[in-house]
């Protein structure tokens, strides 16, 4: 009897093992197959602006990689707000994901209060895909040629000139209100719901200014629709040659590039963030991506799920300065 009763301990725990493994086996399994249904990818931004843009950019090619369709969905609204609560409070499974925009990760986090999620613990970086300077343009019909222009004319009338935004917090928002502090202008703020209705607004003339990433501006700059005036870049465009570095035009501490990045939602399995952010990579190495990517005005960037983290840490840390200077929250 003692040694039946011996043995049944062993036994039980052989079996007890054996049900852990086979519990684990689908969830890894999972992984290793993953995906097996279509993506969705959440934009905080409303098509037409350059976060919307990079998704599509994006999306195309990812899905070929992966044999799933992938979904592209805006939602945009509260300064990234929308977007970035939806995906953080989301199934970790990598099913849904977040294309972010660089002001809405590492700005709207600093000018919120109660914010109802973290932009580090609420989220998984996954690979940063493109990064582009500003580009300040006003409308053609204005008289500006030249950012000195732009400066005098509103000193002589402080607050007349006002500028479209994609939303309050925004890079844009922040970029034009630096060059406010440094150039002792006014310009106003007009606050949008995306850089696209920001742009209609620009064209129509409802707005005078705006200062954002070329790809939405270039094909209003090449039909003379808009005057770029300058670059916020550390070299001028080679598709806008003509176009003077902030530097150049005499404001040097004007050196703001916006980056667009996806994110999951924390705790997604590292084996799903890893297939994601390789296959990222290998579309951003093609001639093909790399040059539409020029061609926007922009630059195919890569940086990994650590890289990545780190990385918006130290912009959190930089423009959290930036912002206090500025006085910008949302209240």
């Amino acid at each position: 009897m003692l040694s039946r009763i011996k043995l049944k301990y062993p036994l039980a725990a052989l079996a007890c093992v054996a049900g852990l493994a086979m519990n684990a086996a689908p969830a890894s399994a999972q992984e290793q197959d993953y995906p097996t249904q279509p993506i969705k990818l959440i934009v905080s931004a409303a098509p037409g602006g350059t976060t919307d843009i990079t998704a599509r950019m994006i999306a195309e090619p990812l899905a070929r990689a992966l044999g799933e369709s992938i979904v592209v969905v805006n939602k945009p609204g509260g300064a990234g707000t929308i977007a970035a609560q939806l995906v953080s409070h989301a199934p970790a499974d990598g099913y849904t994901l977040l294309l972010q925009y660089s002001g809405y990760q590492v700005i709207t986090p600093l000018i919120t209060p109660n914010l109802s999620w973290d932009p580090v613990k609420d989220f998984a970086p996954v690979a940063n895909v493109l990064s582009a300077p500003q580009v300040l343009v006003v409308r053609s019909d204005l008289p500006y040629k030249t950012l000195k222009d732009l400066v005098e004319a509103d000193k002589k009338d402080p607050g007349k000139l006002n500028y479209a935004s994609s939303g309050v917090g925004s890079l844009q928002q922040v970029s034009t209100e630096l060059l406010n502090q440094m150039a002792g202008t006014k310009l106003t703020h007009i606050p949008y719901n995306g850089t696209g209705p920001a742009m209609n607004d620009l064209l129509g003339g409802s707005v005078d200014l705006t200062m954002t990433t070329p790809p939405p501006l270039l094909p209003h700059i090449k039909a003379g629709k808009l005057t770029p005036l300058v670059v916020t870049g550390k070299n001028r465009l080679s598709n806008l040659p003509d176009v003077p570095t902030a530097a150049q035009a005499g404001y040097p501490d004007l050196l703001v590039s916006s980056w667009f990045a996806i994110y999951a939602p924390a705790g997604t399995p590292s084996d799903i963030v890893n297939k994601l952010a390789s296959e990222v990579e290998t579309i951003m190495k093609t001639p093909e991506f790399r040059k539409k990517a020029e061609s926007l005005g922009a630059e195919a960037l890569y940086m990994g799920p650590a890289e990545l983290g780190d990385f918006t840490k130290q912009e959190l840390k930089r423009w959290d300065a930036v912002v206090k200077a500025a006085n910008i929250s949302m209240e």
